[in-house]
């Protein structure tokens, strides 16, 4: 990530949009005062009607509306579950905790889920859909991940994708620093893997940090970054980790060659190494214990036969020399 792009997306937040925690009160006495408020306006009612009273009949209308407003105030929090209170527009406080609470019942509430949620990149997800009346005609979906196409450092055209996991840990930036917060992630977390997908090789041979020889390094600085750029969303990224690494199609064939072709000349030098070491050991045994005296020809075919049956890569067929 550039510089510029790490003071965009580590700007101070507003103030006004830090989270406030508030802990209501329970809920349990106010759904039975306004329960028997609605019970006592009904009686009053009823009683004023039958002795023609005008003011108890104008007591029971005014007292029936208030209790039935009050019971708005009262909501439900399920664990690992938050709402968010707005009071005509304005960030009045985040209930976190979960049970049975009542507020002020002019408060709008604002469902915020604090469960750990995952998604994969290179997926999207279509909305529910509902008709007039408010049905769900179409519930929420999303569609299966595509690996992104993208040129490594070196150019070389890779397909990756990656699953990221992660919460909601600041409500209030969350719903009044972005337009929508889980559509934020999803972008965000793409660039940020395009990003990194860019700055490193898919593959070393000089011990450099790779994307499919560093896997650790790679998902650390993947989780890192995407962090960076969700700092004003209130999200917390736990982990990223690579899901597909692959080169794409159009290369895959002579890739894999020269992979191949890297292996056999590793293994090939292995071979020597070792066949040289062994006729190194051979000459020294045979001078050391006085086996066989050779002048420097006897020498070099000595070493050539023995070169040659270590290092085929086949078995070798000898030739007995039978006369003198």
């Amino acid at each position: 990530m550039s510089e510029q792009d790490k003071a965009f997306f580590q700007q101070t937040p507003d103030p006004s949009h830090a989270e406030k925690l508030v802990v209501p009160s329970a809920g349990w006495l106010p759904l039975f005062v306004c329960l028997g408020g609605l019970l006592f306006a009904l009686v009053l009612f009823i009683a004023g009607i039958a002795t023609e009273a005008g003011l108890v009949i104008i007591l029971a209308i005014m007292l029936f509306p208030c209790a039935l407003i009050s019971l708005f105030g009262l909501m439900a929090i399920a664990p690992n579950d938050s709402r968010v209170l707005l009071l005509f527009g304005e960030y009045k406080g985040t209930v976190k905790e979960s049970g049975f609470f009542w507020v002020n019942p002019f408060f709008s509430k604002r469902k915020v889920s604090l469960r750990v949620r995952n998604f994969e990149t290179g997926s999207s997800s279509t909305p529910e859909q509902k008709d007039a009346a408010g049905t769900v005609v179409k519930a929420k979906s999303r569609t299966a991940s595509r690996p992104s196409k993208v040129n490594d450092r070196d150019g070389n055209p890779i397909e990756i994708s990656s699953v990221v996991v992660w919460k909601v840990t600041d409500t209030a930036e969350a719903l009044f620093e972005v337009d929508d917060y889980e559509h934020f992630v999803e972008v965000q977390s793409e660039a940020a893997l395009r990003s990194l997908a860019t700055r490193y090789p898919y593959d070393s041979e000089d011990h450099e940090i790779s994307l499919r020889g560093s896997t650790d390094v790679i998902c650390d600085k993947l989780r890192e970054d995407i962090q960076e750029r969700l700092t004003k969303a209130g999200v917390t990224v736990l982990e990223a980790r690579i899901s597909h690494l692959a080169y794409a199609p159009e290369i895959a064939a002579a890739m894999l060659q020269r992979q191949q072709a890297g292996a056999v000349v590793a293994a090939r030098t292995k071979i020597v190494d070792g066949a040289v070491g062994m006729v190194d050991m051979a000459l020294e045994h045979l001078k050391r214990d006085n086996i066989v005296e050779l002048d420097p020809q006897q020498r070099a075919t000595l070493v050539s036969n023995l070169l040659v049956v270590l290092c085929s890569d086949r078995h070798t067929q000898p030739v007995v020399q039978t006369g003198s």
